[in-house]
């Protein structure tokens, strides 16, 4: 019998600077402190639109040298949008933070990538209809993104609320 989870709910970092995450955290991605703990030195956040209670935590550890990129451990963190419209303001605003760090695309999902000020990086994606997965049904390859042509394709489809399950789907 294996777990039957859904999907991810949230995610907690150790960061060093708890005050300087959470303000990165509203900045780039518009979240709220949901709760603190002061005795762990610990915020909980959450997205605007969330269902959640929180959708990340954050734990105050203070300055450590960070993890070496590629080592064992997370690699990142995947935020998806509902809109190839809102992911071209998120690669936006992640410039704007001196957070951007990349983009591309993966067939079924296009996306952008940032960094936030403890080196943890992450991913903002927007999926593609499941009707339109094509031979990027089985597939994930990771290809240079002309964000203005997927624009000019996908804009204002919205994909976020056709999460459900593969079994499920048509």
């Amino acid at each position: 019998m294996t777990v039957n989870a859904v999907r991810l709910n949230h995610a907690v970092l150790y960061v060093a600077d708890l005050s300087r995450s959470v303000s990165f955290y509203e900045a780039a991605f518009g979240m709220q402190v949901a709760a603190r703990e002061p005795r762990a030195n610990a915020a909980f956040m959450r997205l605007p639109r969330s269902g959640n209670h929180h959708d990340l935590g954050l734990f105050g550890v203070g300055a450590q040298p960070p993890r070496p990129r590629g080592s064992l451990g997370l690699y990142h963190l995947a935020w998806q949008v509902d809109t190839i419209d809102e992911l071209e303001q998120s690669r936006m605003t992640l410039a704007g933070l001196n957070a951007y760090t990349g983009e591309s695309s993966h067939g079924a999902t296009k996306s952008v990538y940032g960094i936030d000020p403890d080196g943890n990086e992450f991913e903002v994606m927007w999926m593609l209809p499941r009707s339109a997965w094509g031979e990027y049904a089985d597939a994930a390859p990771v290809e240079r993104m002309d964000i203005a042509a997927e624009v000019a394709q996908w804009g204002g489809v919205r994909t976020a609320a056709e999460l459900v399950p593969l079994e499920e789907a048509p």
